[in-house]
């Protein structure tokens, strides 16, 4: 072996040594923040909103009549099913799926829902398309080819289910909030709740902090919001003391 071969061996070594140690720190790292979250147990949260934990992260359901419109789809489709089962929700009375944005957390279990209408942002579409990444050289995908693209500000109507869809960019390119019935407030990761208080989203998962920063000033001012919802941090039944805050 020729030092020239020698050479480019202990380079392409040393490199793979190097990516072992920053993705064995961003494990570590992304591990101790997902300790630090605090979400909600399965239930009913208040009247006609439940909730599934799966793990770290809560999805959302609406319900309305017989039907259920959905924000966000869970991390693990085998425990968003199991949480389906103990609320006595059959999965196919799941009419749509809104998607705050598309982090294989809030994606995971879209199978479970064939027949529902999935929603996203118009800016997110980049995330699952290729044409941005998440982290390096991967992006995010969905479980479904067909799905529907929101602008903001966009209302939709499901049922008897009023969705104000509201583009709150920062923890994504394309992260989107959703007023349900003009009181209930979802905001995914967009933003997190600290001692009763909206707050910063996390900043280790999140590309944009000041473009973050600045989405707050467009769903602090809601005149008939009554709860907000993160996927994270828990919600809060006050929404005007929730806002009452500043975002540095």
């Amino acid at each position: 072996m020729n030092k020239t071969v020698k050479r480019i061996l202990i380079v392409i070594g040393a490199v793979v040594v190097l990516l072992a140690l920053v993705m064995g720190g961003f494990m570590l790292k992304m591990k101790s923040e997902m300790k630090q979250m605090k979400v909600i147990e399965t239930g009913e949260v208040v009247h006609n909103v439940y909730t599934i934990r799966d793990s770290f992260v809560n999805m959302f359901l609406i319900k309305d009549s017989d039907k259920f419109v959905a924000i966000d789809a869970g991390n693990d489709a085998a425990v968003i099913l199991e949480g389906l089962k103990k609320l006595s929700i059959d999965p196919g009375k799941v009419t749509a799926v809104f998607l705050t944005h598309s982090d294989g957390d809030h994606v995971g279990a879209l199978k479970l829902f064939p027949t529902a209408r999935v929603y996203l942002s118009m800016d997110e579409e980049q995330m699952i398309n290729g044409t941005k990444t998440k982290l390096l050289f991967f992006h995010n995908k969905l479980d479904r080819k067909e799905y529907t693209l929101l602008n903001d500000h966009q209302i939709v109507q499901v049922g008897n289910v009023t969705i104000h869809a509201i583009m709150t960019p920062g923890h994504t390119t394309g992260s989107m909030s959703y007023l349900v019935n003009d009181s209930c407030l979802f905001v995914g990761d967009a933003f997190g709740l600290k001692n009763g208080k909206l707050d910063r989203p996390n900043k280790f998962f999140s590309a944009d902090m000041k473009t973050a920063i600045q989405s707050f000033h467009k769903i602090n001012e809601l005149p008939h919001a009554k709860y907000i919802f993160t996927a994270h941090t828990g919600f809060s039944n006050d929404y005007k003391s929730a806002v009452n805050t500043r975002l540095e």
